[in-house]
């Protein structure tokens, strides 16, 4: 009887959650062939605010409580007198994270407060960094007339940053580190965030992103990068179970209204649940529906694939959760997730140790910018081990892009290569000591390593040990670094230049340039 009684439960059970997971997907993977037309701005933004309709039935009059001031309803009188002669007559005082935004000066600060104050303030933040960026780089884009990322977006060429007037890059690389710091002359110092002088910071999105999806968009900054030194948008996607499909995303920004309709046919159940929820709105830092939202209107947070766009990454980026004081800690980049099958390590610090683990506590930590308290105000999700493993599943199954002119063990094949991609191949596996950290055939060690640049800074600290990346399919991810500062590749190999004291001639760089847009 216990028997029947446990398989009657399990069947029912799984019809349940099965049918949730189909109204789900009915609900939010609506093809945009089918949809109305004249919608405008992003459909899940649309989802969720209700349309003005004529105030026509008596319910619908304002009153004058409905026009009242709400934050003087919260100055309410005493509801006893008793109250009357305590300290502040019983009321609030101090602030509290649940009511004061995050960032309040004072207690009581209202979002609007907030939201003119991040407007007013814009322009002069991003004129400040906007300055910064340009004493330290040419941003006038230069672009290779032929090289291409995966797509045919032409690849920015460097290097880009500034040197001392009448000082040379091989004048440079022949210094000593204590030379480059005594003269404060390191041109690849850390790149701060827009916003880290507020003291927040928090995700940013490239404006060709929030173009196509408003809801990403920030009231208080704006990416500051040219758009020539971002990857392309939207970027290619590829399958490492369907090699022979090429860009599986058929030139469109995965969501959840495609997804469905992209991949029904070519994911397995499990891996397409996984998609969905790499497709979901969870509530984040400055993408949520409270008071400390960066966005002007309350929003149901950011997706995965918003900052992982297709899989890859849009040039998106935050800062880390892992360190304090403000201060200290650092702009992260977002990274690809292309290749995630050959990664054992995640995250640039933290050295997670399973894309389970990593999928899980992103959400608890770099989504909330590793403070759980703020977390649960503005909604954190905590995801069932099942629906990690279905996301970690998916996650794992990007591939790197093609790379025509490599073998099955990595590697160039004379027959295709060039003289000059081969030489950078030399290089790569031998002067340059490129593949120390990132060998063949997935250019990647799995281990985390510190560059002690401290040792070429003068009023910097470095940045300890950090996770390398993957080199595979290198040129469609600019900007470099954990930071973004280095903007090319050509600005890479002048980095590790210096870094590595390497003593590479002009054209051993441009080799090794070479070689590495074929990875």
């Amino acid at each position: 009887m216990r028997k029947k009684r446990g398989l009657f439960t399990g069947v029912t059970l799984a019809l349940i959650v099965g049918g949730l997971i189909l109204l789900t997907r009915s609900a939010g993977a609506q093809d945009p062939k089918a949809a109305p037309t004249g919608r405008s701005g992003d459909a899940i933004a649309e989802a969720q605010t209700p349309r003005q309709v004529p105030a026509d039935r008596p319910e619908q009059k304002k009153t004058a409580h409905d026009q009242s001031d709400v934050f003087a309803a919260s100055k309410a009188e005493p509801s006893s007198e008793a109250l009357v002669d305590q300290p502040d007559r019983g009321s609030m005082i101090g602030f509290d994270f649940y009511r004061d935004p995050l960032g309040a000066m004072k207690p009581g600060t209202t979002f609007e407060e907030m939201y003119q104050s991040g407007v007013n303030n814009k322009p002069k933040a991003m004129a400040r960094q906007r300055k910064l960026l340009e004493s330290r780089y040419d941003l006038t884009p230069r672009l290779d007339p032929k090289a291409t990322m995966s797509r045919g977006k032409p690849l920015p060429v460097g290097p880009t940053a500034r040197l001392p007037k009448g000082m040379a890059w091989e004048a440079l690389g022949a210094m000593s580190p204590e030379e480059i710091r005594r003269n404060d002359i390191f041109p690849y110092k850390a790149l701060p965030h827009p916003a880290q002088g507020g003291g927040l910071g928090g995700q940013v999105f490239p404006q060709v992103q929030t173009k196509m999806f408003p809801r990403l968009e920030r009231y208080d900054i704006e990416h500051d990068l040219p758009e020539a030194f971002l990857p392309e948008f939207p970027p290619a996607m590829f399958l490492q179970t369907r090699p022979e499909l090429g860009d599986v995303s058929r030139g469109e920004v995965v969501s959840i209204n495609n997804y469905y309709r992209l991949f029904k046919d070519i994911l397995t159940p499990v891996q397409l649940d996984g998609l969905r929820l790499l497709l979901t709105p969870f509530s984040q830092e400055e993408f949520n529906p409270t008071d400390d939202r960066k966005t002007a209107q309350p929003t149901l947070g950011v997706t995965c694939f918003d900052c992982h766009t297709n899989g890859h990454t849009s040039g998106q980026f935050h800062i880390n959760p892992d360190t304090r004081p403000e201060q200290r800690r650092m702009r992260l980049d977002t990274v690809s997730l292309r290749g995630m099958f050959a990664q054992k390590i995640h995250g640039s610090k933290r050295s997670l140790r399973s894309v389970e683990d990593f999928t899980e506590f992103e959400q608890r930590t770099a989504y909330f910018n590793g403070d759980e308290i703020h977390a649960i105000k503005k909604g954190m999700n905590i995801l069932d081990r099942i629906q990690v493993s279905h996301m970690a599943q998916m996650q794992n199954m990007l591939d790197f892009p093609p790379a025509p002119k490599l073998n099955a063990l990595g590697h160039l094949d004379p027959q295709k290569a060039t003289q000059s991609e081969l030489q950078g191949e030399r290089l790569f596996f031998g002067k340059a000591q490129c593949a120390s950290c990132h060998p063949a055939p997935d250019y990647l060690d799995n281990e985390m390593h510190d560059l002690h640049l401290e040792r070429f800074l003068r009023n910097e600290a470095g940045d300890g040990p950090m996770k390398s990346f993957t080199l595979r399919g290198i040129k469609d991810s600019p900007p470099y670094m954990h930071d973004g500062r280095l903007l090319t590749l050509e600005d890479t190999v002048e980095f590790f230049n210096l870094v590595l004291t390497l003593k590479l001639t002009k054209e051993e760089k441009q080799d090794l340039v070479a070689f590495m847009r074929q990875l």
